[in-house]
């Protein structure tokens, strides 16, 4: 196998751990000794252990002068478990291919230093955009003290989520609806307006077969406490980690919710009064999340765009039209000039049945 090859094969398993492994990033190595892989590792469920020290263990002396690719930089701090760099070191590899550095100020350069310092050689930068948007959840935690953000919208061609009188199932077909929970799957955590609730009565649960075990924690922007404890999401909430965010100051109805298993996280209110989105985010970020899927509703998906804090859409198109009494999938956004839209970039576009799935980023 070759270097690509062998780096290609490292970030698919790195892409199988997103939505499992936060706080930290999903990881992804492949051993390979005379051409031959002799090991894979990624990071586990929760974080640990590492993907070198997974790989290292299934290759036992067959890590000896072997090549290792990692997606991300191997550690070098001592925490639970020893640095990946000395565990590289002692097992006696020969050289380590490495796609992008770890931001982490605990490690930034010097997990190469110490293999370097130990005699492996180190080459840094093969599959580094990838390994990048990979982990970007991961790198804007650690460097804005904050989540990736991806909105999830599913419209009409002209963007309505419902017809006038609110009904909204189904506007996209099943095979999207699928997935949608495969999104979730990916992603630590799924996020809804209280107004989503009040007019959904949503589960936010995973439920693609044989994906059970990975449930995203389910989070409610309800800064003033509307969701009734009769909802589903309150109701369930010992089944899966469920997180209200809540302005701060709200405290008449807090002990129903916390007897129910919801962990309520204080926000304070803007000069408006309104909940601030951006400490809300570094909020979720503190408590280790990384990558957060919103699913709605209008208001929340509005307040997150002119507040600068959507990163990336997933944007399901059925091929109809519900016209301008529908409900539009965005509340105001204030914008003065067209040149002031945000904008976005194109990644990609996946045909899900009779559905597109057209995925977008942040423009530069």
């Amino acid at each position: 196998m070759n270097d690509a090859g062998a780096m290609r094969a490292a970030l698919t398993l790195a892409r199988r751990g997103l939505g499992q492994v936060w706080p930290n990033p999903s990881v992804g190595c492949v051993i390979v000794k005379n051409g031959v892989v002799v090991a894979r590792g990624v990071t586990q469920p929760g974080g640990r252990p590492h993907a070198e020290t997974e790989a290292l263990a299934r290759a036992g002396r067959g890590a000896r002068g072997s090549v290792v690719y990692v997606t991300l930089e191997p550690c070098a701090h001592r925490g639970q478990t020893g640095p990946c760099a000395e565990a590289l070191s002692d097992a006696g590899v020969a050289r380590v291919v490495v796609a992008v550095e770890d931001p982490d100020p605990r490690v930034r350069g010097q997990g190469i230093a110490a293999l370097t310092a130990a005699g492996i050689k180190v080459e840094l930068g093969l599959g580094a955009e990838e390994a990048v948007e990979l982990n970007a959840g991961f790198f804007l935690r650690v460097t804005e003290e904050r989540p990736l953000v991806t909105l999830k919208l599913a419209t009409s061609l002209d963007g309505r989520i419902a017809v006038a009188g609110g009904e909204s199932k189904w506007i996209t077909g099943e095979r999207a609806r699928l997935r949608a929970h495969l999104l979730r799957a990916t992603h630590d955590a799924v996020m809804v307006g209280s107004g989503t609730v009040l007019a959904d009565n949503p589960e936010l649960t995973c439920r693609v077969p044989g994906l059970a075990h990975r449930q995203p924690v389910r989070i409610v922007a309800d800064g003033a406490l509307r969701v009734p404890l009769t909802a589903r999401i309150v109701a369930e909430a010992r089944k899966s980690p469920t997180w209200f965010i809540v302005r701060h100051g709200i405290n008449d109805r807090r002990p129903g919710y916390t007897a129910a298993g919801v962990e309520l996280i204080d926000v304070k209110p803007t000069a408006t009064g309104e909940t601030d989105l951006g400490a809300a985010l570094t909020a979720l970020a503190r408590k280790g999340i990384t990558r957060v899927l919103v699913e709605g509703g209008a208001t929340l998906a509005a307040a997150l765009i002119r507040a600068d804090l959507v990163d990336r859409i997933a944007w399901f198109h059925a091929p109809s039209l519900i016209g301008g009494d529908g409900i539009g999938a965005l509340g105001p956004l204030a914008i003065a000039a067209p040149g002031h839209a945000p904008r976005f970039e194109r990644m990609g576009l996946e045909i899900v049945g009779e559905d597109v799935l057209e995925t977008l980023r942040r423009a530069a």
